[in-house]
């Protein structure tokens, strides 16, 4: 086992330590000569796209478009390592479900199409005819479509998807939890009813033209680690870089890139952020309303800073904004922000400064209760000065999935657009369900309460990603049958329903080949460029099946006499998929011959463009006040005979999402170890413990349901007090289902009010957490 320690990382973000971990993922799968052969066709005109985050490609073409963490997922995804029967035949799924997260995809790629068997308590192979036709049976079976419930991932394929939506529909249910209903679900919500589009306006060009990048709640170090690259090159041409995060995050502060010999040589580095603010978790509304407030302020001192001829022409709602701001007392704004008076009249001269700003958030903005609204703020801001539909400005929600924005865009959607079920039923002559679906949540009690009996899942670890995981699993393990697409072991398919099958599919670096030949997928990313994904490698065994050929087999085998779709014909040719795609959606007009152009295509993005397709016709402004009711606030009155901690989750620089690639987080000091909570060296005095004791983690909330997270070690940490940070999937239990974002449904997982107790000796636990 690796020596567990806590040890304070001093260097830049990226470097040699990134050099190192990159030469240590492709050893540990034992592929170096493989592995550095497949990542020099990572993000290639003709390669495959990284199967990690959504960050934008620069140019296609140079020798070096990845990053240490994509080079993570490609190794796993690579890795020589097989999970085929003869593992399954070893263990019990009781055994299984007793090791780590990391040991269970440690196992390597999946080989065989596997099926549970009740009576050893282990998968046994399954021929995919059989597994087909087992699926086709539930849901045949189910007296009401509405009672299977379809999971989605963000690395589904633009064409995955595509089928899979039709396939769901045509079967006849809206049924569609998917990862962006647990990330980025607020900032389509805001974003749709502000400027009439659910995604944001820059593309990579902007970041060279912007005379500021704001980014709140977002560790690009860590989660996108090539946007580090841009924000150097904006830092060093003199644009002005300010954070907003509770957490002294490294990549945020200085960075090394490895691309650059000199830097490299001369063990150099270049800072990232020129202010940084470490405001309270969940303090990002009265933060940005205090910058707006002293905007405000020195315009009616007669300073014109405002865009008066934009905001003319193409906003609504300026009076109402300037007037709530006007009578918003600074005391508030400083109170729930965690800033003083000065710092936000600082970062507000810096916005003002700005002839073109650029506003980035991700997940520490978008899983609060008030993510919608405060989303809507930060258009607010870009708004005042004209900032959106300009050269070097505009929103820029930085989402997760390589293709999750992409899966949305084809129809991945709970509650979709009634102009998306006309243009499916008239080109594939059917009626499509029109009430709307359950998101991930929804699906969660309804699997709860027995109104869910079937569970697909394509791709994703939906048992591991999703909040109050005691009523998940539950939720889960009452289904009828429970179904995952997916290249590797994980959680979820150890709690399983009374029947369960894991279908092996083909991952983004293996060759995909077809009836009329080799085949490529197209995806979507943060910035709304569309291009083709090829693989390289040959598969990983020859019983996996594409996520296309598996949606149009199952659709065949459950749907096809009754539907008019040739399921089997267009996964011949994907080009055929795209075709159709293109039937259904404007903007893919010419799809085949536009993706393949090196580089693909950006689709249209109105508000880009100052067309505002909302319900005002207009760019709104919107009023929000500063979230004095939330949970943490009720815990705290409620809670007075204790410190009340408010806990957000985040990830180790050793994992993406859920898929732990190993156990360091290099960045914060931490190595062998993932049972830690961060916290501020004046709190663990005050509770009257000392850094590296172990607690236990309690939820308080008004439902009357224990939450706890057991043993984890308490690290002094750059976190303001009263605020506390752990990994997810290990602090999700204390995520309670009904504490989800207002107008979005997205679980709170950033601001959690917990309070800490001190573990009991060692041997008195039960098991390794509250998850056992």
């Amino acid at each position: 086992m690796k020596e567990q320690k806590i040890e304070r990382y001093t260097g830049p973000a990226g470097g040699w330590g990134a050099l190192r971990s990159v030469t240590q993922a492709l050893l540990r799968q034992d592929i170096p000569v493989k592995g550095a052969r497949t990542l020099l066709s990572a993000n290639q005109p003709d390669g495959f796209d990284c199967p990690g985050c959504a960050w934008p490609d620069r140019n296609h073409a140079s020798s070096f478009e990845f990053c240490e963490n994509g080079v993570k997922a490609v190794a796993a995804e690579a890795t020589a390592r097989r999970a085929g029967p003869e593992l399954f035949a070893r263990h019990t799924v009781e055994e299984l479900a007793a090791q780590s997260d990391f040991w269970l995809e440690d196992q390597g790629r999946l080989t065989h199409p596997m099926v549970y068997d009740a009576a050893s308590d282990r998968y046994v192979p399954i021929a995919w005819d059989a597994a087909f036709a087992l699926v086709a049976r539930h849901l045949n079976a189910l007296p009401d479509p509405n009672q299977a419930v379809f999971y989605t991932s963000g690395r589904a394929s633009n064409e995955a998807a595509f089928l899979y939506q039709l396939f769901v529909r045509e079967y006849g249910t809206n049924n569609f939890p998917d990862c962006s209903n647990m990330c980025h679900e607020p900032s389509g919500s805001g974003m749709r009813a502000q400027f009439g589009v659910g995604k944001g306006t820059v593309t990579l060009q902007d970041f060279e033209l912007a005379d500021a990048v704001f980014i709140f709640g977002q560790n690009p170090g860590t989660n996108h680690p090539r946007m580090l690259g841009e924000l150097r090159a904006a830092h060093k041409r003199g644009a002005r870089i300010v954070s907003f995060n509770p957490l002294r995050e490294r990549g945020l502060e200085r960075f090394a890139d490895p691309q650059d010999k000199r830097e490299m040589a001369t063990l150099g580095s270049t800072d990232i952020s020129t202010h940084y603010y470490q405001l309270r978790v969940g303090g990002d509304l009265a933060a940005v309303k205090g910058m707006m407030k002293h905007l405000v302020e020195r315009e009616d001192a007669g300073e014109r800073l405002f865009d008066r001829a934009f905001i003319a022409e193409h906003t609504r709602g300026l009076d109402a904004l300037m007037a709530d701001l006007r009578t918003e007392p600074w005391a508030g704004l400083v109170e729930e922000s965690g800033l003083t008076e000065a710092q936000l009249r600082a970062a507000g001269d810096v916005y003002a400064a700005a002839e073109r700003t650029i506003v980035c958030w991700g997940m520490g903005i978008t899983q609060h209760r008030d993510a919608v609204a405060t989303i809507q703020m930060l258009g607010n801001l870009l708004l005042l000065r004209g900032n959106v539909g300009r050269p070097g400005a505009g929103p820029c929600p930085v989402r997760g999935h390589s293709n999750v924005q992409g899966d949305r865009t084809m129809g991945i959607w709970e509650k979709p657009p009634a102009a998306l079920l006309d243009r499916l039923g008239e080109v594939f002559g059917f009626e499509p369900p029109r009430t709307p679906g359950w998101d991930t949540v929804e699906s969660i009690r309804a699997m709860r309460e027995g109104k869910g009996r079937v569970f697909f899942a394509l791709g994703g670890n939906f048992a591991a990603a999703t909040p109050d995981t005691h009523e998940t699993w539950k939720a889960l393990r009452q289904c009828d049958l429970t179904v995952h697409v997916t290249t590797k072991l994980n959680r979820s398919h150890v709690v399983h329903g009374r029947e369960a099958l894991i279908l092996p599919c083909l991952g983004r670096t293996e060759i995909d080949m077809q009836a009329t030949g080799v085949q490529g997928v197209t995806v979507e990313d943060s910035m709304s460029m569309v291009h083709l994904s090829s693989g390289i490698n040959p598969p990983a065994s020859p019983h996996l099946l594409s996520e296309p050929a598996i949606v149009a087999r199952l659709a065949a085998a459950t749907i096809g006499e009754r539907s008019r779709t040739p399921w089997l014909q267009l996964v011949e040719d994907y080009g055929r998929i795209r075709d159709k795609i293109e039937a259904v959606f404007d903007d893919f007009k010419d799809f085949n011959a536009r993706v393949a152009v090196p580089g693909g295509f950006r689709l249209r993005n109105t508000a880009s463009e100052r067309v505002w397709n909302t319900l005002s016709g207009k760019a709104d402004f919107f009023v929000h006040a500063v979230p004095r009711d939330t949970p943490s606030h009720r815990a705290r009155a409620l809670r007075r005979d204790t410190v009340v901690f408010t806990l957000m989750t985040t990830r180790s620089h050793d994992q993406y999402n859920t898929t732990i690639y190993g156990q360091d987080d290099r960045y914060r000091g931490v190595f062998g170890q993932r049972r830690v909570v961060f916290i501020h060296a004046a709190d663990i005095q005050a509770l009257g413990m000392k850094d590296g004791d172990w607690v236990d983690l309690q939820t308080v909330w008004d439902d009357g349901q224990q939450r706890r997270a057991d043993r984890f070690k308490l690290v002094a940490y750059g976190i303001p007090r009263g605020n506390l940070a752990a990994y997810y999937p290990e602090t999700n239990a204390l995520v309670p289902l009904s504490a989800v974002a207002l107008h979005a449904g997205t679980p709170t997982s950033k601001s959690i009010p917990v309070v800490l107790v001190p573990s009991a000796p060692i041997d008195a636990h039960s098991g390794n957490d509250a998850l056992d």
